[in-house]
């Protein structure tokens, strides 16, 4: 099939779409405190379904990152980024497709969100999502389930198996987790053993979502631990800042190479 597609030579002009958490209960969602901020930002399942059946009849293809360049060895000993080659049928264009904050804030609970990824009895990954009357259902409620479906009927709308990457912060743990460490309960007070029994548990209980992940082609990046802006916030803070995502992110979900600014704040401060 090779010898029929056509190499891709305009690496400037690869399309990124990114999303926040899908909107599962549009009611809920919009009769929240939150509902300005779910209006501007957010997407309904249904409105992402159709902007994915639209960039497939357009020709888009799902393309990663690390397949469009990657670092590279130089002779000289150099490590340098290195554009690598795409071959797509003729007519098809790359994109990447990201997620931000994978995170299933507790502020979103109760109001049309999913609450977790997790897998089901066959080593899927599903969405939980808790429905109005507090029973629990699994099944594709968010961009990486929804898409995962999309795929499994559209298989050539992912170019050698690339999915999406998923950003996260680390305030409120990852992926419907509680990961995150509460630096506000001193080592010796009365609340830090229970605290941290709960929290070694939610990091176990994530460790084989994360795992799965990997294993069918979903990546990771940092979107910093607090939501900073990068282009306003002093140097240290930046420091502190990626240091601890390293500590309570980098160190589940492995090390990445990719960055999403919060707010499109740039540190050379251009959006």
């Amino acid at each position: 099939m090779k010898s029929q597609a056509v190499q891709w030579t305009d690496y400037d002009k690869i399309t990124h779409i990114f999303f926040h958490s899908l909107i599962v209960d549009s009611e809920l969602a919009f009769a929240s405190y939150k509902s300005s901020d779910y209006d501007q930002v957010m997407t309904t399942i249904e409105e992402f379904k159709d902007i994915m059946q639209s960039m497939y009849d357009k020709g888009y293809v799902l393309i990663s990152l690390h397949k469009i360049a990657k670092m590279e060895t130089q002779p000289d000993g150099t490590v340098q980024m290195v554009q690598q080659p795409i071959y797509l049928p003729r007519g098809k264009k790359p994109f990447v497709l990201s997620e931000d904050d994978v995170c299933y804030y507790e502020y979103m609970t109760g109001t049309g969100f999913a609450t977790k990824l997790c897998l089901d009895e066959n080593g899927k990954v599903v969405n939980e999502y808790v429905e109005r009357d507090g029973s629990v259902s699994y099944g594709s409620y968010d961009v990486l389930t929804v898409l995962e479906d999309f795929i499994e009927a559209h298989p050539d709308f992912s170019y050698q198996g690339s999915k999406g990457i998923l950003a996260f912060t680390g305030y409120d743990g990852i992926l419907g987790y509680r990961t995150q460490d509460d630096r506000d309960i001193a080592a010796d007070s009365p609340d830090r053993p229970a605290f941290d029994a709960y929290r070694a548990s939610e990091i176990e209980a994530v460790k084989p979502v994360i795992a799965r992940l990997k294993e069918t082609g979903w990546t990771f990046g940092s979107h910093t631990w607090g939501h900073i802006r990068l282009d306003t916030k002093p140097l240290q803070t930046v420091i502190n800042d990626t240091e601890r995502w390293a500590d309570e992110v980098g160190s589940l979900v492995g090390p990445t190479q990719i960055l999403f600014y919060p707010h499109g704040g740039r540190p050379d401060g251009d959006d």
